[in-house]
C-alpha cells in the first residue's frame, strides 16, 4: 500500500476517525446510559490511546530506535520476532 501523501486527505482521515469514535460513544451511551458505562468507556478510550502511543512513540524513541513501524501489524510482527 502506498503512503498517504496528501495533507488534505490526512486531515479528512483524522476527522473521520474522530467522527467514528464520537458517534460510537454516543450510541453506546444513549443505549445504556449510566455513570459506570460512561466512566468505563472513557477509561477504555484513554487506555487504548496510551497503548497506541506506547506502541509507536515509546518503542521507536527509547526501546528500539532502529526500527520504524508502519502500523499495528508491523508492531505485532516486531513483538513476535523480539520474543525469540
Amino acid at each position: 500500500m502506498k503512503d498517504l501523501q496528501s495533507t488534505k486527505a490526512m486531515w479528512l482521515k483524522g476527522g473521520l476517525f474522530l467522527v467514528i469514535g464520537l458517534m460510537s460513544a454516543a450510541i453506546l451511551l444513549v443505549e445504556n446510559w449510566n455513570w459506570r458505562t460512561a466512566l468505563l468507556l472513557a477509561l477504555c478510550v484513554w487506555g487504548f490511546c496510551r497503548a497506541y502511543y506506547f506502541a509507536f512513540y515509546v518503542i521507536e524513541r527509547w526501546v528500539d530506535p532502529q526500527f520504524k513501524f508502519s502500523g499495528l501489524g508491523s508492531f505485532l510482527v516486531y513483538l513476535w520476532r523480539s520474543r525469540r
